[in-house]
């Protein structure tokens, strides 16, 4: 069957399975090939036909006949491989300097890990009721009144071993400096 383009267009357009499904068959190879040409990748070639494909059928129902089917398929493909550069050059602009945050971010993490290495180190130097204190007040988010409650002591005393832990941690850094 060597059934005009055109004819197959209409028909595809007209909702007709067979037609459409000869168009692509008939066509495939043209599309990919430019597509290819187009953006110099095969795999972006062949995702890039696939949408082609599975966009024909809407596509096709704003095919009017004026132009010969193929120069509309064409464009069809050329207006596809700009959409995808377009799309490229905005991912590529969106990820620069997504290497520098990282190396930030990865710097980060790793001067908080030997931040709360030396704090472990330090609060093991610290007497087990300073510890305890710490441990309720920064550790489990408790204010000076309430970690007095589990502890047996005054709110003021708590507020005293905070500020003993703070000199003494400050001591121990300076210890460290020299």
């Amino acid at each position: 069957m060597n059934t005009p383009d055109d004819i197959l267009a209409q028909a595809a357009r007209d909702g007709d399975r067979a037609a459409f499904a000869t168009l692509v068959a008939r066509h495939y190879d043209r599309i990919f090939g430019l597509a290819w040409r187009l953006t110099g990748s095969r795999a972006d070639a062949e995702d890039l036909a696939q949408d082609i494909c599975a966009a024909l059928p809407v596509k096709l129902s704003h095919w009017r006949g004026e132009a010969k089917f193929t120069t509309w398929l064409y464009r069809v493909v050329m207006n596809a491989a700009h959409d995808l550069r377009r799309r490229q050059a905005t991912r590529a602009r969106a990820a620069d300097g997504w290497g520098d945050w990282e190396i930030a971010r990865q710097d980060e993490i790793t001067a908080e890990a030997a931040a709360l290495d030396w704090l472990t180190a330090a609060m093991a130097r610290l007497s087990p009721e300073l510890r305890d204190t710490v441990a309720l007040v920064l550790g489990e988010e408790m204010t000076q009144a309430e970690a007095g409650q589990v502890l047996g002591l005054s709110e003021g005393t708590i507020a005293w071993r905070m500020s003993e832990v703070k000199k003494r941690l400050r001591a121990i850094a300076a210890e460290e400096a020299k």
